[in-house]
């Protein structure tokens, strides 16, 4: 797949993500096929004004690379500054106009942009202008069911120089609730002529073949889908190269994962930021297998590494034997 030069071992991409797609969450799933992955929702004015937060959210490492880098904000100046600072760091830039969250809609970023296509072009330009780096934008289909604007939307980013276009096509007001449409994003392939990225719903790979041929859309992006399940990517890519299915992960699989995904965020972030990120990716690594539900009680208070290693150890062992018995 290329994106304007770039171009990328496959159409599958990791969805950037706050508090989600951090450089450890990040590296498992380029092991496990993504073509391209993203940062974490980047802000503009944070880069700009130089925060230590902000700025390591930059952090990366030459095995996930390519990376596309997302920046959110509401003034295109300094949106184009931000993207020429972020330039160095990554091969592409994207622009958030979807993020449904409050704090960042009340700022006027995120899909509250969506209700303002002047605001959106004149930042798309200047970006474009900022970077020659590859420009994709990310929006929703709309601010709410009664003004979606998704088909408007896409073709001013076209017009003003961006790359490519995703689209998760539920509206701000909808948040994660109900079903994706899928029938916007046939709709939006049809009517632009640069690449259209597919997000929303895919939690199978059959739901990634289903997203493609349905739509004609040109890649799919893995967001919620992906928690706890890098093999979700490995499982698309076999569908799309017409390989037989590989076997589902057992305990021991998840075992090994999520103790690979554990010492990668050690050497990233320390112990004590560990200790509480990695709680919600340990839950997630349990889902369907027996006593999960007490596994995930212990991990949520669990108060030191090796203490979470340990509970780690003996419920994925325990899982894994129940199978061998």
């Amino acid at each position: 797949m290329i994106i304007h030069k770039l171009s990328l071992a496959n159409n599958i991409w990791l969805a950037p993500m706050a508090g989600i797609s951090n450089l450890p969450y990040r590296r498992i799933m380029k092991g496990y096929g993504a073509g391209l992955v993203f940062s974490e929702m980047i802000s503009a004015n944070g880069l700009c004004r130089g925060g230590r937060q902000t700025l390591e959210l930059l952090a990366s490492s030459p095995d996930e690379r390519p990376l596309g880098i997302q920046l959110f904000g509401e003034d295109p100046l300094m949106l184009a500054r931000a993207a020429a600072l972020a330039e160095g760091y990554a091969e592409l830039i994207d622009i958030n106009l979807g993020c449904p969250v409050k704090k960042v809609v009340r700022s006027g970023a995120g899909s509250s942009l969506l209700r303002n296509p002047a605001r959106i072009a004149a930042i798309v330009a200047a970006v474009r202008r900022a970077t020659p780096l590859p420009l994709t934008v990310k929006i929703r289909s709309g601010w709410a069911l009664e003004s979606v604007n998704y088909l408007e939307t896409a073709h001013i980013a076209e017009t003003e120089g961006a790359d490519a276009v995703t689209l998760h096509p539920r509206t701000r007001c909808q948040g994660f609730s109900g079903h994706s449409d899928w029938e916007h994003l046939r709709k939006l392939k049809a009517a632009v002529k640069i690449p259209v990225i597919g997000s929303g719903d895919i939690f199978t790979a059959d739901d990634a073949v289903r997203m493609l041929r349905e739509t004609g859309c040109d890649g799919v992006m893995i967001g919620r889908g992906g928690y706890g399940n890098p093999w979700l990517i490995r499982d698309i890519k076999a569908r799309l190269d017409e390989r037989p299915p590989p076997p589902p992960p057992s305990p021991a699989d998840r075992m090994e994962v999520a103790f690979r995904h554990l010492r990668l965020h050690l050497e990233s972030f320390g112990p004590r930021k560990t200790l509480v990120d990695m709680r919600k990716h340990l839950c997630w690594y349990s889902r369907g297998l027996a006593e999960a539900a007490n596994f995930r009680a212990a991990i949520n208070h669990a108060q030191s590494m090796a203490e979470m290693e340990d509970i780690m150890t003996d419920f994925f062992l325990a899982a894994q034997s129940r199978i061998e018995a």
